[in-house]
């Protein structure tokens, strides 16, 4: 069952995988009921989800990044209502130092970092000064061209090394490997083939010495497989976020919190099952 070493306290959990549930403060997300006020990140929480994701920036495909100071007006209220509510684990889904460090004085406990510290290098000392766990997401490019970049030799071994880089280097910058997640970013510059490769061998990346989260809710993919709009992808989400449990993956971030927190006891009753 996983676990997970915060600054000032350890994440535990019987499940067999974290559920890690979105709640985007900006209005370019690309799925609508992911966007809200306090209540969405209330509705989360009371579903079961073990950690909330904030995100005040979009990085889905054909986005354009924005300033800090507009990120940081997007996110730090929000962060304030959730701590001031509950101590629910918070991820901060930015790339920047300074949208994280009010982020981190605000009460939030996780970087989740798209450009797995490559964007800002002052997040490597941070995040190890403040002893924070960081998600090291691989990507091509920026969103505003990376599917254009959907070359690969071979796909799983070029991502797997990149985030092996990343993860290196973050413990050379003082991060401890149990602080370490990697996430090899489902639709960040892979098509179709290419993200169904990394979602059959998630658990085999960096050879399982870091934690993996998978991001797969609702997106492209579903859509190409099943012919679904995103409103209509939930039940592949939840098959694929299934198949990633039982291979490894230890977190799962959704949109969906009461059925990924389903899905998940349900794994854990059939693992557990005989024993």
């Amino acid at each position: 069952m996983p676990v997970l070493n915060l600054a000032n306290r350890k994440m535990e959990s019987d499940k067999p995988a974290f559920v890690i549930s979105i709640f985007d403060a900006d209005k370019d997300s690309f799925f609508s009921k992911s966007r809200g006020g306090f209540g969405l990140a209330k509705k989360h929480i009371l579903e079961g989800a073990d950690i909330i994701d904030i995100g005040g920036e979009s990085t889905r495909p054909g986005s354009r990044y924005i300033d800090a100071k507009e990120e940081i007006k997007r996110v730090i209220p929000v962060i304030k209502k959730i701590r001031a509510f509950s101590d629910i684990p918070i991820s901060v889904d930015t790339r920047k130092y300074d949208v994280m460090s009010a982020a981190f004085d605000a009460g939030a406990d996780i970087l989740n970092d798209v450009s797995a510290l490559e964007d800002d290098e002052r997040l490597f000392k941070f995040s190890a000064d403040q002893k924070i766990p960081v998600i090291l997401m691989h990507k091509k490019g920026i969103p505003s061209t990376m599917m254009s970049q959907s070359q690969y030799d071979d796909v799983f071994n070029e991502v797997n090394e990149y985030l092996q880089s990343r993860a290196e280097k973050a413990l050379q910058k003082g991060i401890s490997s149990d602080k370490i997640i990697v996430d090899p970013g489902i639709g960040f510059g892979k098509n179709k083939g290419q993200n169904a490769v990394l979602i059959k061998r998630a658990g085999e990346l960096c050879q399982k010495k870091y934690m993996v989260l998978m991001a797969l809710s609702r997106k492209s993919f579903f859509g190409e497989v099943c012919q679904r709009k995103v409103q209509d992808r939930l039940w592949g989400t939840i098959c694929a976020n299934a198949y990633s449990v039982l291979n490894g993956v230890s977190m799962i971030r959704v949109h969906d919190t009461a059925a990924a927190v389903d899905s998940v006891k349900v794994i854990r009753e059939i693992l557990n099952a005989g024993s």
